[in-house]
């Protein structure tokens, strides 16, 4: 499960699990990581920032984040459900989370949310107040 995080996410912190309900306790997962890290197969650092604790990540997730910083932001907007894993309003992102029940959509701009609703109206909002460069569902 340790290794299935790391691949799922690149990069792990206990935050980051709030929505794993099936995640051994962060401390079972530490004790892995330590030793994955002192086998070199995955590194160990402060990869995102704004989050206090010890953070593990893959070799390749810390080149693709150095390269991300590097470039210029697109313009692109990522749609997902909110049942996606990759939901995580409230957890990552400032404000309320959004239930995986509701059956809302999350609009993401950049990385960041900018627009919550039923997936009709959140594309209309989006389409009415900035064109969509990209949209993936």
């Amino acid at each position: 499960m340790a290794r299935q995080l790391l691949h799922r996410y690149g990069v792990v912190f206990r935050e980051l699990l709030a929505r794993e309900t099936q995640a051994p306790p962060w401390r079972i997962l530490l004790q892995i990581y330590r030793r994955l890290e002192a086998r070199g197969e995955i590194r160990g650092g402060r990869f995102v920032r704004g989050f206090i604790g010890e953070q593990y990540a893959l070799p390749e997730a810390v080149d693709a984040l150095r390269a991300v910083r590097r470039t210029e932001p697109k313009e692109e907007t990522v749609i997902v459900a909110s049942a996606d894993p990759l939901n995580l309003v409230g957890i990552l992102t400032p404000g309320p989370r959004v239930s995986l029940y509701s059956n809302q959509a999350i609009a993401y701009r950049n990385g960041v949310p900018v627009e919550i609703g039923l997936l009709g109206a959140v594309i209309s909002r989006l389409q009415d107040g900035h064109p969509l460069p990209a949209v993936h569902e």
